[in-house]
């Protein structure tokens, strides 16, 4: 039985990118660890598509989760982005807005665009070298490699996800409600951090 996909729901695309090193090591009080073992991941809405958010965790990163309050004056979100790296990940949003500009996506202001891209990170810095983060290229390369196929496991946002020892990643589903409707999903695990 297949479980589907948040590309499901009619216009979601998803995007992943990542860099993975196969000699990253996790950090630890006498190794600041090292390689690459980190990405992003972008899901591009259709136009008109409303978000909403519900930020939860001890230390939540985010970026323009407000503008997703049913009180505030934007109702549109053009892209959503998932992205390791901690705070320093919110970067990657950078390079998402300017991949929707670049295709006039976004709020029509009197001098272009203003592509809506709220973000959250996950905490793998500890995962590879502390150095070594999503950057504005990350979200620029995950919006251009945006499709239907979802690529699960250790991808994208998931890349230096983890589970206790265990390695978390990127899963998505869907499901069809008996009015029609088709509900999508997609999380990244990363219960360390």
């Amino acid at each position: 039985m297949s479980l589907g996909s948040i590309t499901d729901v009619p216009g979601i695309l998803v995007g992943h990118h990542g860099r993975r090193d196969d000699d990253a090591t996790v950090s630890g009080p006498a190794d600041p660890g090292r390689g690459w073992a980190c990405g992003t991941t972008v899901v591009l809405a259709p136009p008109g598509t409303v978000g909403g958010v519900d930020v939860r965790g001890g230390a939540p990163g985010s970026r323009e989760t407000e503008l997703l309050d049913p009180a505030n004056s934007v109702r549109h979100v053009d892209a959503v982005v998932l992205t390791g790296g901690s705070a320093f990940g919110l970067a990657a949003a950078d390079g998402v807005m300017t991949w929707l500009e670049e295709g006039g996506r976004g709020v029509q202001m009197t001098g272009g665009v203003v592509p809506i891209v709220p973000a959250a990170v996950i905490f793998d810095l500890p995962v590879g070298a502390w150095a070594n983060r999503p950057t504005a290229q990350f979200g620029y390369a995950a919006a251009r490699a945006a499709g239907t196929e979802v690529a699960v496991g250790c991808v994208g946002a998931g890349t230096g996800a983890r589970a206790g020892v265990l390695k978390g990643g990127v899963g998505t589903a869907s499901v069809v409600l008996e009015s029609g409707v088709t509900v999508g999903a997609l999380v990244v695990v990363n219960s360390a951090g």
